[in-house]
């Protein structure tokens, strides 16, 4: 899908499927996904060893199921996404390892199922290595290390540097190195993130710290991880990763310790956001257009419970209108708000909470808005804050729409609850 389709101010329908039908037939907020932009996304990275789906962007049976059915490896970050990635079929042991165990701490429950299901771990602090070595005689382990440096599209998403709490300090490898041989523990892989939308310059001083990283370990070095971050287009002016050029830099790092090594030495990529954002389709209505001062408001059925990342980040997402009955295209400014009782439950606001305005179609109330690019860090951080059930969540592949995750129902708001 061309940027100018996808950004387009109106969305009569989401991968071939009428957008009012998949509102009469699913209702709304729901989250629609396209099967054809993840495969597609997937297969911009073949040329990497392993792709390894950063699930905690969207950990939807149906979206981990599709990416095992395309020779998707997965990285977990808690004991729960292990056992998701289990449902699904991803066999847990193997190698490459099917299913990675990556975090900055073992809680109980992970550190259980990483030791009695034989998780492959990629370490974040020097305090995994010992509390994992006393749990297992022997095995290979990955360390993900900070090198001192980061960068993110926002500050809540740069990983690197002493102001994140990511990773192994660079200068406490010998440290953990030494801690590993004690529990006899080997160091097999290095694993390297340092945050959201990396650019090239960055990427090369990642490469190179990557390099002296490895020979600092050894040849004991299996497999090298170029972590995820890979940028999205969220306005018609970003432009799209070179991806050819990324690989460039990071297999030539590959090759550099595979000559020093004297073994092949596997290249990862762990991304999450690139392989799902552009899929995502939060459908809304619009339930009030109203007059406040001199700004406009469409206020809609989602709000920050469905979508956080605008009131976290001040993320930018584009927009679309679907109209029920089709009339001529008129633009006007307008801010865009959910249904909270919070000030801050507005979609189009900056870092930093500021209301900006943002130019759509006039519409009006019964008509949908489409918020783009929301198939990742959308659902998955979903909340029932002013007890609003969870969307629902829908998938189109071969242009069929089908339902993954039934919309939650009021009992499910006090499940568990005792008076």
């Amino acid at each position: 899908m061309a940027a100018t389709d996808q950004f387009a101010p109106t969305m009569p329908s989401i991968a071939g499927s009428p957008t009012v039908q998949l509102a009469e037939q699913f209702g709304t907020p729901s989250y629609i996904y396209d099967a054809r932009t993840i495969v597609e996304r997937i297969e911009q990275l073949r040329q990497f060893d392993v792709i390894r789906y950063a699930q905690k962007a969207n950990s939807n049976l149906a979206v981990l199921d599709l990416m095992r059915r395309n020779g998707v490896l997965v990285d977990a970050v808690s004991a729960g996404e292990i056992h998701r990635a289990e449902r699904v079929g991803f066999p847990l042991n193997g190698r490459p390892a099917p299913v990675v165990y990556t975090a900055d701490l073992f809680d109980h429950a992970s550190l259980d199922v990483v030791v009695e299901k034989g998780i492959h771990v990629n370490v974040g602090s020097p305090d995994m290595i010992s509390q994992y070595g006393q749990r297992v005689k022997t095995g290979k382990i990955t360390l993900r290390i900070n090198p001192g440096f980061g960068h993110g599209h926002s500050q809540k998403t740069n990983t690197g540097g002493d102001h994140s709490k990511h990773g192994i300090w660079h200068d406490q490898l010998e440290d953990c190195m030494e801690v590993a041989r004690q529990h006899d523990l080997t160091i097999a892989g290095l694993h390297m993130h340092i945050g959201s939308g990396t650019d090239f310059e960055h990427l090369s001083q990642v490469c190179d710290a990557m390099q002296g990283i490895a020979h600092r370990v050894g040849s004991s070095i299996e497999v090298i991880s170029a972590g995820g971050g890979l940028p999205t287009p969220y306005r018609e002016t970003d432009e799209s990763v070179d991806i050819d050029r990324y690989y460039q830099l990071w297999d030539q790092t590959r090759q550099q310790l595979q000559t020093d090594f004297g073994h092949p030495v596997s290249l990862e990529i762990e991304p999450g956001r690139f392989l799902v954002a552009e899929s995502g389709y939060l459908l809304t209505e619009i339930r009030a257009v109203k007059k406040m001062g001199d700004n406009l408001f469409y206020l809609v059925d989602a709000g920050f419970n469905n979508l956080a990342r605008p009131i976290m980040y001040g993320a930018y997402h584009p927009m679309a209108i679907a109209h029920r009955t089709p009339r001529p295209l008129q633009l006007q400014h307008v801010v865009v708000g959910g249904p909270l009782c919070e000030s801050g439950d507005i979609f189009t606001q900056e870092e930093g909470g500021m209301v900006a305005t943002r130019e759509m179609p006039v519409a009006d109330v019964g008509d949908f808005l489409i918020i783009q690019c929301a198939g990742a860090y959308g659902f998955v951080m979903s909340s029932n804050y002013n007890s609003k059930p969870f969307a629902a969540e829908v998938m189109i592949e071969d242009q069929q729409p089908r339902l993954i995750r039934e919309r939650q129902q009021p009992a499910d708001l006090y499940a568990g609850e005792f008076l």
